[in-house]
């Protein structure tokens, strides 16, 4: 769903957010615009901003983007832009950055309860955002493995 299209809804945090994002026009969405646009629409979810912002096409800083799950690709993909910001971060970033893909884990391991169908899919992902976790550093080469362990094209 793109702006435009959220601009035509009537009413909820959906049409708030068009709204801000129509008056303001960033350019991207980076951490300051984030605190800005959260306390705007408070009371309101991370997960539920976050799949907001997604929708509208306006470009995403990392952190703000998080940890992308509707495929083993955008998953690798958002791991290692969250890696390179981890890399380059404090302590206290760092934090925030583990704290981000701990969630989203966690939500894999919900979402793979929930549906015997994508079960496989979501185990999978909890081992490539675990493996994240133990060892940043090591997970661009472990997840090339792993792909050629699995035969995942990458793209595919």
């Amino acid at each position: 769903m793109k702006l435009c299209a959220l601009i035509d809804m009537p009413k909820g945090k959906a049409a708030e957010l068009a709204a801000l994002l129509a008056r303001e026009q960033p350019p991207e969405i980076g951490e300051s615009q984030w605190d800005a646009i959260f306390a705007s629409l408070a009371p309101i979810s991370e997960s539920y901003l976050r799949r907001l912002l997604r929708a509208t096409g306006v470009p995403l800083a990392p952190l703000i983007e998080g940890v992308r799950q509707e495929s083993l690709d955008a998953l690798e993909v958002s791991l290692l832009k969250l890696l390179h910001e981890y890399d380059g971060g404090d302590a206290a970033r760092r934090t925030r950055i583990r704290r981000l893909v701990i969630t989203a884990k966690d939500h894999a391991r919900w979402a793979s309860r929930k549906s015997a169908a994508h079960r496989a899919e979501k185990e999978e992902m909890m081992l490539w955002m675990l493996t994240w976790l133990e060892n940043p550093p090591l997970f661009p080469e472990w997840v090339r493995l792993r792909r050629a362990a699995l035969a995942i094209t990458p793209g595919v």
